[in-house]
Formats: C-alpha cells, sequence, structure tokens
C-alpha cells in the first residue's frame, strides 16, 4: 500500500463526493399531424390495431365499421372505453383504427392499448393516469406452440395400458 490516508484531513484533500445534480422529469411532447391527428399502434395476442385520434363527439370507428358492429359484446367495448373512463375524456375524442389479426378479445386490447397511447401523444399530461391504470403496458402474453409428440401445447395423448 503506497499511500494510505491518516486522519480525517487527508480524507478532505481527497476531494468530497457529490451528489449528481436533481433531474428534472422528461418533458414529453405533443405529436399532432397537420389533420390535428394523433397515432399509435397497440399490440395485444396476435392482433396490432393501428389508431388515430382526434377531438370530436366520441365516434368510434373499427375498420370502415361502427364500433356497435364490430365489437357486438358490451365486455369488448367497456374494455376500448377503458382508457377514456380512467382519464374523464368520454365523448371527447373520435377514434378510426383498422386491425388485423387475432381474434376479437386480443383485437379489442389492442385497440385500447393504442388509444391509450395515442392519448398521452395528443395530451402528454395524461400519461400518468393512463400508466398507474396500467393501459400503456403491453400484454406481452401470447399462445404457446404446440409441440412435436404432443395433442396440444403440454396435453399429453390418453395413456392406455392395453
Amino acid at each position: 500500500m503506497a499511500e494510505e490516508t491518516q486522519t480525517l484531513d487527508d480524507l478532505k484533500d481527497l476531494g468530497t463526493i457529490q451528489a449528481p445534480p436533481a433531474e428534472e422529469p422528461e418533458k414529453r411532447e405533443r405529436k399532432v399531424d397537420e389533420q390535428g391527428r394523433s397515432y399509435a399502434t397497440g399490440k395485444r395476442k396476435g392482433a396490432i390495431a393501428r389508431v388515430w385520434i382526434k377531438p370530436g363527439n366520441g365516434r368510434v370507428t373499427v375498420n370502415k365499421r361502427d364500433i356497435l358492429t364490430y365489437f357486438a359484446r358490451p365486455v369488448l367495448r367497456m374494455i376500448i372505453n377503458q382508457p377514456f373512463v380512467a382519464t374523464n375524456r368520454t365523448d371527447q375524442y373520435d377514434v378510426w383504427c383498422t386491425v388485423t389479426g387475432g381474434g376479437l378479445s386480443g383485437q379489442a386490447g389492442a385497440v385500447r392499448h393504442g388509444i391509450a397511447k395515442a392519448l398521452t401523444l395528443y395530451e402528454p399530461e395524461l400519461h400518468r393516469p393512463l400508466k398507474t391504470g396500467g393501459f400503456l403496458t403491453r400484454d406481452s402474453r401470447v399462445v404457446e406452440r404446440k409441440k412435436y409428440g404432443k395433442r396440444k401445447a403440454r396435453r399429453s395423448f390418453q395413456f392406455s395400458k392395453r
């Protein structure tokens, strides 16, 4: 050991460790196109939704059809409206989206994810309530693939002794 510090005065000479300056919370920018719309992509299971929102009277169009005809089950419509209810923005935005892949449940989840992301781009101050509600997190669960020698992903064939 070449140099050892013997007293506290020796430590003062080494310099003090300064804490880094407190950073301000990141300011999010508003992203709107020339037509006043905000765009985001939502995903759930195998479904991908491209979502555009703009101020309006609450009309939701999915694949050029009304939400009542595309998502006939009330539960699916409730899932889609959750980001608006969480942010108290019900009937304030028109939504236009195209959805591909997956089933109806996955498509509804993808539209919900896309709406939440588009809302944060249109109004950055809504990021906190949408994040705490879990609407900005992509649900990454997908169907497990079928394995060779199995009946399904994990289910084996029925055993027979004879």
